[in-house]
């Protein structure tokens, strides 16, 4: 009998996957610099961080940038703001999301292609800024937190990835089964499917939590009184429109020029504005790498 030996890896395959993981790496040193130079730029000295003395590490550490943000009461006051939109504005996301998307995935809901085709035509048109503008102040909710978050409550992009997650992980039979024992909708939907969707619950999280975050504009349009500015508006003041509250100011000019201290400002920021991403990130991993693929793939 003959005795075949397994191939062994081809020298090209070989190559081919060194370049591979070449290129890998670099695309990595290139993402990972500016991220690197930040963190490294917010603990150096401002003389160091404008004379562009900062490459990698820091340089004369100090904790000036960060002692400086939080002697400004705007700036606490604009994290706690973003951090309570974030929070609020997450819970009711997922809550119309799932309550739209779970109907949407059940084959018997009379007229669901039309619902959907409704539902997709808002994702593609919208009436606009000015519009938009009328109608939340006609509302009441103009400078309000409320202006930037129902508008928002439900993301069609994230209706349909919950949608497909509920239609190929909630199998028909189960919901058959629940029928019979005389479960009603909203409490199959409550004791059965939430408890087996936490892995696109997660995902949803995720999606809205980090576009509340980093959401800017709604709040530059619907919020006037600055005691509610969030902490992206704070933040864009000092990155764009280079606007320095003096009392970040009195105690550090003694240590660094005004444009030093603006730009050891800016990077101590983009730290702290990042802390909590960073943090939620981590305990939803797993939940967020399966509702994704699951979601998004299938269907």
């Amino acid at each position: 009998m003959f005795k075949f030996k397994p191939a062994g890896v081809r020298q090209s395959d070989k190559i081919f996957s060194m370049c591979c993981d070449g290129i890998l790496l670099l695309v990595m040193l290139v993402v990972l610099y500016p991220l690197v130079y930040i963190v490294s730029a917010s603990f150096s000295s401002s003389l160091a961080v404008t004379q562009g003395r900062v490459w990698l590490w820091p340089v004369k550490p100090t904790l000036d940038g960060y002692t400086a943000v939080f002697r400004s009461p705007a700036i606490p006051r604009g994290f706690i703001n973003s951090l309570y939109v974030m929070c609020v504005g997450t819970v009711i996301n997922v809550i119309m999301t799932i309550a739209l998307a779970y109907p949407m995935s059940r084959k018997d809901l009379y007229g669901r292609n039309i619902f959907m085709g409704i539902i997709t035509f808002t994702m593609l048109f919208s009436g606009g800024l000015i519009p938009s503008f009328l109608l939340v102040r006609s509302l009441g909710m103009y400078n309000t937190y409320w202006a930037i978050i129902i508008p928002g409550a439900v993301g069609v992009y994230n209706m349909i990835v919950a949608r497909t997650y509920f239609q190929t992980n909630i199998p028909q039979d189960l919901l058959e089964a629940a029928v019979i024992e005389g479960s009603s909708d909203f409490y199959f939907m409550r004791r059965i499917v939430i408890p087996l969707s936490a892995p696109i619950i997660a995902v949803l999280c995720m999606f809205y939590a980090v576009g509340h975050w980093n959401s800017y504009f709604s709040a530059m349009i619907y919020l006037r009184d600055p005691a509610k500015r969030t902490l992206q508006l704070v933040l864009r003041d000092i990155l764009i429109v280079n606007v320095l509250n003096e009392d970040m100011l009195r105690d550090a000019e003694t240590q660094a020029k005004m444009e030093g201290l603006a730009q050891l400002l800016k990077y101590s920021l983009m730290v702290i504005a990042s802390v909590p991403m960073l943090v939620m990130y981590p305990f939803i991993q797993k939940h967020f790498i399966k509702g994704i693929m699951v979601g998004a793939i299938k269907g």
